[in-house]
């Protein structure tokens, strides 16, 4: 199991790696990435390795961090130093450094991208579509940079409220 949880885990790593050298299009490139991490997450590999996971968690605890930290948590790192590592320009129109941690902001990507595909699989037990991958991997880039965009464009006003408050003006104004 721990073999097939490192193939897992070296698979997204070579697809994260991509994002060394992203390009002049920096949407495009994290679309690409999420797509491609979605492929292998969602290969038989990864669906196998999950269902066999979760028949075995009451019986062996331990199981789901052995996988979990060699297939989500360590991948989902390894995206947090590339984003980083971008000019700030590239997530602002602004050219102002975007606030935040690079762990988390990976952290999030990856919730975007495997939280609704665990749904659209239902758990792993249905195939899903190269066209509902694709739809999910831009919906998650999307949400993402605008996530980080509207962090980067809008420096806090101790006054207005918080993030929360602050949306809720903006779709008000919309």
């Amino acid at each position: 199991m721990e073999a097939a949880a490192d193939a897992v885990m070296a698979e997204n790593l070579a697809v994260v790696e991509r994002l060394r050298e992203p390009g002049d299009d920096l949407r495009a490139a994290l679309e690409d990435m999420a797509y491609r991490m979605l492929q292998v997450c969602c290969g038989e590999r990864s669906r196998a390795l999950r269902r066999l996971t979760y028949a075995q968690a009451a019986d062996f605890p331990d199981l789901i961090e052995i996988v979990q930290g060699r297939t989500a948590i360590r991948p989902g790192e390894a995206p947090a130093d590339r984003p980083a590592r971008l000019s700030p320009a590239r997530l602002s129109p602004a050219g102002r450094p975007r606030p935040g941690d690079p762990a988390r902001a990976a952290e999030q990507l990856l919730a975007l991208l495997t939280g609704p595909m665990e749904v659209r699989s239902r758990p792993g037990t249905r195939k899903v579509s190269a066209a509902e991958t694709r739809t999910v991997a831009r919906s998650a880039v999307d949400t993402f940079l605008r996530a980080y965009e509207a962090a980067a464009t809008e420096p806090p006003d101790p006054r207005a409220g918080g993030p929360v408050a602050a949306a809720r003006r903006r779709c008000r104004l919309s």
